[in-house]
């Protein structure tokens, strides 16, 4: 059965009007399109890759434009922590920015690795603005073979 409702002109106006408020809220107020801080701070988060192998795990994290002493890499336990800071560039003397979208300031990435490593004989190396960590797993984790003797 269909029902029959009245025609009110000030209903679409008010859809319209809807309508503009979330266009501009989400512009000016959440001028990343609402997202939240989690969300941000994925944006911004160092990138990696987690690699694990039968011997140890390997890390790769994109940080350009930084030098290895710029980089803290911490271990504790299955924990993982990436730090540093990019320094801001004093403005431009030649001109004003029309775009300015590197980010500069401190920076993080933790992660909790699948198994537990050795700290003391991981290995880092920095070059062309990726990092690489080797981290040795410890020998209890490691798989061992057994073998079968035939009677």
């Amino acid at each position: 059965m269909a029902n029959i409702v009245r025609w009110e002109p000030l209903r679409e106006a008010l859809s319209l009007r809807d309508a503009m408020d979330r266009l501009f809220t989400e512009s000016f107020d959440r001028p990343f399109g609402g997202w939240d801080g989690e969300a941000l701070s994925r944006l911004h988060a160092v990138p990696v890759d987690v690699v694990e192998n039968a011997d140890e795990i390997v890390v790769k994290a994109s940080i350009p434009g930084l030098r290895a002493e710029d980089i803290d890499i911490s271990v504790v336990g299955d924990h993982l922590t990436i730090k540093g800071a990019t320094k801001s560039e004093s403005a431009t003397k030649e001109g004003e920015y029309l775009r300015r979208e590197r980010r500069y300031g401190s920076f993080g990435r933790a992660l909790t690795l699948p198994t537990a490593v050795v700290a003391d004989k991981a290995k880092a190396e920095f070059e062309n603005g990726v990092l690489t960590l080797t981290l040795p797993k410890v020998e209890e984790v490691k798989p061992k073979t057994i073998a079968i003797r035939t009677k």
